[in-house]
């Protein structure tokens, strides 16, 4: 696929920033007005936090791409996958020209990172099931779109997006499709796996604040095509990921089986809460859920919301986005019991 014709014109003639630690890692360093007697943080770390981080992030791709049986070049670390997003707006959006366009309803950052770029974002809404129409998707198309936005499994409706629907349109579209599988450790992500690999304009974001455990370290990556991934490392931050996070996120691919672990308990207490709501008189309607929560309806959401709080329990209002639902996250077994009290009594 020719990018040229989708980015910015500035973007493609942007001469990047040079960083000191592009160019050399090892060696007597005394480029990048470092402090060279160490760091304040002491020795015991044994990271050298004096120097600044690899740019690049090579020994961290190297890890991942092991991991996912994915080659290095066709990944792209960032601080969170809100940077990658954000990122994939600047790259390829004309602020007051091009536009996006988002499924709803869905993640929120889509929608603000747009404004933030002073981008227009079209909303184009999923059925009553929470599923693509991909006439409507393609239709609502025009030669200033530049990115489609597509969460599986979605949130806050935590379903999984029909896979042959993302290809189709892929497919038909002559921009970016930028899948975010922030949840799929808890689907069956091997399909995304497989069309980012088939078609060259789309863009999976993945993150290590779910499955993984890591969301205090803020760590996020993508897989997509080479081209793309030059583009995302000549326009960010030069030092974005810096050692600490870069080591426990390698230490956590190391032990690659606890996430597993994770994944089996979290899939079991989703499986608990689904049960338990299904019998609560009051709760309307409970959301299949491919995710780590779980979307529900019932009277009165704010009000229930409000009183949980008040309980110190703490789940998220939908009910702005998607009429009378709440969504919880799946907690642990003596968490997940304590909300359904709660809740059975509220309502």
């Amino acid at each position: 696929m020719n990018l040229e014709p989708l980015v910015r014109k500035n973007i493609l003639a942007l001469k990047p920033y040079t960083s000191a630690r592009g160019d050399h890692l090892t060696g007597i360093l005394m480029d990048a007005n470092e402090n060279s007697f160490g760091s304040a943080a002491g020795g015991e770390l044994q990271l050298e936090l004096n120097r600044y981080p690899d740019p690049f992030h090579n020994r961290l791709r190297n890890e991942l791409g092991k991991y996912l049986e994915t080659p290095k070049e066709n990944l792209f670390i960032g601080v969170g996958s809100d940077e990658i997003i954000d990122l994939l707006v600047r790259i390829f959006c004309e602020p007051k020209k091009d536009n996006t366009i988002i499924l709803d309803p869905t993640y929120g950052m889509y929608k603000v990172v747009c404004d933030i770029n002073d981008v227009e974002s079209v909303s184009v809404s999923l059925d009553k099931n929470f599923r693509i129409d991909t006439e409507k998707v393609v239709k609502a198309v025009n030669r200033n779109t530049k990115l489609i936005f597509v969460c599986s499994p979605n949130n806050p409706t935590g379903n999984l997006i029909d896979t042959k629907s993302i290809a189709e349109i892929a497919a038909r579209f002559k921009g970016i499709v930028v899948i975010d599988g922030a949840y799929s450790d808890f689907a069956d992500g091997a399909e995304l796996l497989k069309i980012v690999q088939e078609y060259s304009n789309i863009v999976l974001l993945r993150t290590f604040s779910k499955a993984w455990g890591l969301a205090g370290v803020r760590c996020g990556y993508c897989i997509t095509s080479k081209n793309i991934i030059d583009l995302l490392y000549k326009v960010k931050s030069p030092y974005n990921i810096n050692k600490l996070t870069s080591e426990i996120v390698i230490k956590a691919l190391e032990n690659s089986s606890q996430m597993d672990k994770f994944v089996s308990q979290i899939k079991e207490e989703r499986e608990f809460l689904l049960k338990e709501l299904g019998k609560i008189n009051g709760v309307l309607r409970v959301y299949p859920s491919d995710s780590n929560f779980i979307l529900f309806e019932c009277a009165e959401p704010v009000s229930i919301y409000l009183k949980l709080v008040e309980k110190g329990i703490i789940i998220r209002d939908r009910s702005s986005q998607i009429k009378n639902c709440l969504r919880v996250s799946v907690g642990t077994r003596e968490e997940n019991e304590k909300f359904i009290s709660e809740l059975q009594q509220l309502v």
